[in-house]
């Protein structure tokens, strides 16, 4: 339930921007999303749909590119993907481990149309 939430501040922000470059429609938003953030695309998408009807994003597409969950040997400084069975450093077998990424939830780009010059 909370990417309703976390869909309409997405979709603020986009229209904020494309409303300061003086758009006339958001065609695409690029989204990335951690292996680690607990968003689902599904989700987004369906609350996307609804309510971004009646805005500048009506029908816009939303592209997900996920990014895997990483963690760093607090020992070595390694960073590996984390594999789930495993929380041991490949490079020195330490235990200290921290998540380096795979937690991310961001806006990466917005693309829009803009009217023709004049």
């Amino acid at each position: 339930m909370h990417e309703l939430g976390v869909t309409q501040n997405i979709l603020a922000i986009a229209l904020r921007h494309a409303e300061e470059a003086g758009a006339t429609r958001i065609t695409r938003l690029s989204l990335v999303v951690g292996e680690l953030s607990s968003i689902v695309d599904d989700s987004v998408q369906f609350y996307w749909d609804l309510i971004a009807t009646g805005t500048l994003a009506e029908g816009a597409t939303l592209e997900f590119r996920r990014v895997p969950a990483m963690l760093r040997c607090n020992d070595c400084r390694h960073e590996f993907r984390m594999d789930y069975e495993s929380f041991l450093c490949p490079r020195c077998g330490g235990s200290h481990v921290a998540i380096a990424g795979g937690e991310e939830f961001y806006l990466e780009s917005i693309d829009v149309d803009l009217p023709a010059p004049v």
